[in-house]
């Protein structure tokens, strides 16, 4: 890895050749697991979260994006738990979590989150979030600085995504056609091992938020398709939409990692550097030739990068 000499100094780009290969190589330690070993039902702020898990040591917080679930994690969780007491979660609303009768909000979800430690009996953790789940984490580390002790931000949203007026136009739309929404996402949920076998109908579902998806297993895509059609996405959506922090991310003590894909079609890059400037003490990795989801795609380089911080 190195810094090119046009780069800011906090930045590191990561050529497709450095970051070795995309997807996972070989079989992968979670075909070989059984989850619901490590499954929990935890009540936290009133509601029923889906809670994995695994090891023992400091504490490691995954935190899922919009329409995703816990198993976005899967190529970290059985990794990092050989040494640190991990922890995955399927927001309300989404994965196997019921979205309750309370509003969706960033806020919320940051509090919840501070909760679940709290009924975990966790003071702090190092805490990960990508796309809006790196929203909620910066919000968590914001809101309660005591439980963050590290912050890894992988393609996180609340930058460009908060307020864009395209966006923001389209919301009552997406309103008008929930229905069909849910509908179209759980038809690719419950057929998603179909789906994932075939390459082209791979590259249809997943084309957004991974580079390359017909390079990625079939068997860890179809993990992915199976957190569509939940019924949280459109309210954390307007959530994401709404909800501004930029003048408050000056606030975040603990050190930051801000991870991105220059492929990114969810997130413009460009965010990453917003989020540098407004963080102290952070620094951003570029991973190139990489989408939305750097920790899936490729998941060698991440694995190292995130264990090389966390022992910093």
């Amino acid at each position: 890895m190195g810094t090119p000499p046009h780069a800011a100094p906090n930045t590191t780009r990561v050529p497709s050749l450095e970051a070795a290969a995309y997807g996972p190589v070989g079989r992968s330690e979670w075909l070989d697991i059984d989850w619901r070993a490590h499954q929990r039902w935890v009540v936290a702020d009133g509601r029923a979260v889906n809670t994995i898990e695994m090891g023992e040591g400091p504490p490691l917080v995954f935190i899922h994006g919009l329409s995703g679930s816990w198993p976005n994690w899967l190529e970290q969780v059985p990794v990092f738990a050989t040494e640190r007491r991990v922890l995955a979660l399927d927001l309300p609303g989404f994965g196997s979590s019921p979205l309750g009768d309370r509003e969706i909000s960033i806020s919320g979800y940051a509090r919840l989150l501070e909760r679940l430690l709290d009924e975990l009996s966790i003071d702090a953790a190092a805490v990960v979030g990508n796309s809006m789940g790196g929203f909620i984490a910066a919000e968590l580390a914001i809101a309660f600085p005591q439980r963050v002790e590290r912050l890894v931000l992988i393609s996180a949203a609340g930058i460009s995504t908060t307020g864009e007026p395209h966006v923001a136009r389209a919301v009552p739309s997406l309103r008008r056609m929930e229905r069909i929404l849910a509908a179209g996402g759980a038809w690719v949920a419950s057929k998603s091992d179909t789906v994932a076998r075939r390459a082209r109908l791979r590259d249809a579902a997943l084309n957004v938020v991974v580079r390359h998806p017909s390079r990625l297993p079939a068997a860890l895509a179809a993990e992915q398709l199976r957190g569509a059609g939940k019924p949280g996405f459109l309210a954390a959506l307007e959530a994401v939409l709404e909800y501004d922090f930029r003048d408050r991310l000056g606030e975040i003590a603990c050190p930051t990692l801000i991870v991105w894909g220059d492929c990114d079609r969810l997130i413009d890059v460009r965010d990453a550097d917003v989020f540098a400037e407004l963080i102290p003490n952070s620094r951003r990795v570029i991973f190139e030739d990489t989408g939305h989801m750097a920790m899936l795609e490729r998941p060698a380089a991440f694995n190292a990068l995130l264990r090389d911080f966390l022992s910093e």
